[in-house]
């Protein structure tokens, strides 16, 4: 009884696959070919290549002492973590975590600067840190001043970031 049934069984599921395939070919294989377009083309790497960006705004009224010295051409650019700068000075950027201490350089070619807004990709921050040393942070009444030097003995750097009486940042 049981190979009787599994024999009717498979000869309908055998014949209704070939019916299937034989009329509605041309249909399924455009809707397979769409679907596929479509999984394709709302992937979630596109999209998190575009939250991956990371939008930078002009930070005003901060100070960019390089050397005791302004620097001739100097920008910098706040992101939405607190303690994070990305600067540009003369045509080297340099993302400054004051947190943690750290001056990573970026390719300046990565950085798309437009006006008062610049954008930098996670991806394109370096995973090793310049080498800085001596680095000193003081509040300084209306500014909060960070104080580093690149290496051993290079040159210093001093950021000088506005902050609100109660000393949080002023953005």
């Amino acid at each position: 009884m049981e190979n009787f049934q599994t024999k009717i069984t498979g000869a309908k599921s055998t014949r209704a696959a070939k019916e299937l395939r034989s009329r509605d070919f041309p249909l399924l294989g455009w809707m397979a070919i769409l679907s596929a377009l479509l999984v394709l083309g709302a992937t979630p790497g596109s999209a998190a290549q575009q939250s991956a960006k990371q939008g930078w705004k002009t930070l005003p009224f901060a100070i960019v002492r390089y050397n005791d010295d302004a620097p001739k051409s100097w920008n910098v650019y706040r992101g939405d973590r607190k303690g994070i700068y990305l600067v540009r000075l003369w045509k080297r950027y340099l993302l400054i975590d004051t947190d943690s201490q750290n001056a990573f350089e970026i390719d300046p070619e990565k950085v798309k600067a437009e006006g008062d807004k610049a954008e930098l990709a996670a991806a394109d921050i370096p995973a090793d840190p310049l080498e800085t040393s001596e680095w000193k942070t003081k509040n300084a009444g209306p500014v909060l001043r960070h104080r580093f030097r690149f290496g051993k003995s290079g040159n210093f750097m001093e950021l000088q970031i506005p902050v609100l009486p109660n000393g949080r940042p002023a953005y």
